[in-house]
């Protein structure tokens, strides 16, 4: 087997794909449901949750109470918020990498799904993590870089515009299939986008109602905030 025939459709996917029998068969299914379970227990290191301990207090108890990017740069500043986009980045990296490995590109996607998931609901954090947008975004650049750096523009468009990650986000989630879709090929993966991208706009309900609110606080470019408090109610 060679690498680009791995590259395309996955170990597994190569050797059981062609479900000539019912064991092929029983083994292509068992592979994507180990595949979905080492992706959600990948997902479920929260990079967040571990550094804010290591500076101090559980970062889910401080801010908007979300384990991510945005919350640890309100709370612990920038370096706190530089690891914690690396990690959350490398995790979803090393999903869809051992996602394709299993079922090349659709394998990724796969991974990427049950890594958001993981992500969000980390079972060794009780449940409680991070809105999933670096983790969606690691599996767009890994999947389709082209795409992503399409939906990267746009994010940019919206944050600069309106100075409100949540609305950025949700956007971007919102339009993720459609770019998809027109810049792809038709297949499963486009369903799969649209569940992620649906999950991650349900991560952001609280964020949608302070948005149609007008109570959505904004991000500062260049000013530090005086408040850490729950004026942080924004994001990751």
């Amino acid at each position: 087997m060679s690498f680009w025939e791995i590259f395309d459709y996955g170990y597994l996917g190569k050797l059981f794909g062609d479900f000539s029998s019912a064991e092929n068969v029983r083994m292509y299914w068992l592979g994507y449901i180990i595949l979905a379970i080492l992706s959600y227990l990948v997902g479920s290191v929260n990079c967040g949750v571990i550094l804010s301990r290591k500076y101090g207090t559980d970062i889910r108890t401080k801010g908007s109470g979300n384990a991510g990017t945005t919350n640890m740069l309100r709370i612990y500043g920038k370096r706190a918020a530089v690891l914690t986009f690396l990690g959350d980045v490398l995790k979803s990296a090393l999903a869809s990498v051992i996602g394709r490995l299993f079922f090349g590109i659709m394998g990724a996607y796969v991974a990427g799904f049950f890594c958001i998931i993981g992500h969000a609901y980390p079972i060794f954090f009780k449940f409680r993590g991070g809105k999933g947008v670096v983790a969606i975004s690691t599996m767009c650049l890994m999947t389709t870089p082209i795409v992503f750096l399409v939906m990267l523009g746009i994010f940019l468009i919206i944050l600069f515009g309106f100075k409100m990650v949540s609305l950025a986000s949700v956007m971007v989630m919102l339009i993720y299939p459609m770019v998809l879709y027109n810049m792809t090929f038709p297949g499963p993966h486009i369903l799969v986008a649209v569940l992620c991208s649906l999950f991650v706009i349900f991560l952001h309900r609280s964020n949608i109602v302070r948005i149609y609110r007008h109570e959505e606080s904004k991000i500062s470019f260049g000013k530090k905030k005086k408040d850490n408090g729950e004026d942080g109610k924004q994001n990751e």
